[in-house]
């Protein structure tokens, strides 16, 4: 197994702003092993999703590099599957078009039945089996983000990268598509860079979690190494307290560096209500 699978070296980001040029990312560095799932974490305005882009080839670096499976990323490419908060998918095709589509870049040759085949495949692992032929607008959030995650999954990518995947479902829905990931993640083993707000997402689905500073000019802060063993269950994590010192580590980091943010939030003893403030003031500032 490569441990320098995905390599990001000093990366920065500079975007022209109102007042002039600002670096939002400066210096992030980052290795990530082969079939390693790490979470990036940190306040709005860090330049997660923009480190994100950079490897999904979406953006384009100012200095540094970054080398996936021994390439220069320099554009867009199928060995990297992306899931956005919206899956983007085509409104006149089914769910399993949506895959098929997908799958066709990567298969030119393959044949209808085989797409068919593959499609039907990745839709049963995220238990939509049975929405083959439902369009978008007729399946909920959640069905519409599980297609997107059929559809990364089928393309066999090198890379899977998540940019808060499960932003705008309810909490429900997103504990159900948390268990389908990890489901997945644990199967295929596939490497993965999520951006998530969620501390306890981020401690849940990962093997590390890079924490962030705030911007401008934000780097890796810290890295937590997440101790827990796969296959990952979530009702036996929460029994134990090690999940909540791994937890809590994240939550100091973050409250050190919220002043830093755009918006400050008011600590409380709680470390629970803690981390309800703290996601409630990410998302404010999404």
């Amino acid at each position: 197994m490569n441990p320098r699978y995905l390599e990001i070296s000093k990366v920065s980001k500079t975007f022209e702003g109102p007042t002039g040029p600002q670096t939002v990312v400066e210096g992030f560095d980052l290795r990530v092993s082969e079939g390693e799932f790490v979470a990036i974490i940190g306040h709005s305005g860090c330049g997660k999703s923009t480190v994100l882009s950079m490897v999904a080839g979406l953006a384009t670096s100012d200095g540094g590099g970054i080398i996936l499976a021994d390439r220069e990323v320099t554009a867009p490419g199928p060995d990297r599957g992306v899931v956005f908060q919206s899956p983007c998918l085509l409104p006149w095709m089914s769910a399993r078009q949506n895959v098929e589509l997908g799958i066709a870049q990567v298969r030119p040759k393959a044949k209808r039945a085989e797409l068919r085949d593959v499609a039907m495949h990745y839709l049963e692992l995220v238990g939509l089996g049975d929405a083959e032929a439902r369009k978008p607008n007729e399946l909920s959030a959640g069905m519409r983000q599980r297609v997107g995650l059929a559809r990364a999954f089928a393309l066999e990518p090198k890379m899977l990268l998540l940019d808060e995947p499960f932003g705008m479902v309810d909490s429900i829905t997103r504990m159900e598509l948390q268990d389908v990931l990890l489901a997945l993640s644990t199967k295929h083993r596939i490497t993965t860079l999520m951006v998530t707000h969620d501390v306890d997402e981020a401690v849940l689905l990962s093997d590390r979690v890079v924490m962030m500073t705030s911007g401008p000019r934000a780097h890796v802060g810290e890295i937590l190494v997440v101790p827990f063993e796969r296959p990952r269950d979530r009702a036996t994590l929460l029994e134990t307290t090690e999940y909540y010192r791994e937890r809590e580590r994240v939550i100091e980091f973050l409250e050190e560096h919220e002043n830093q943010g755009p918006k400050a939030v008011t600590p409380s003893s709680d470390p629970v209500q803690r981390h309800e403030t703290l996601v409630e003031s990410f998302q404010s500032n999404a």
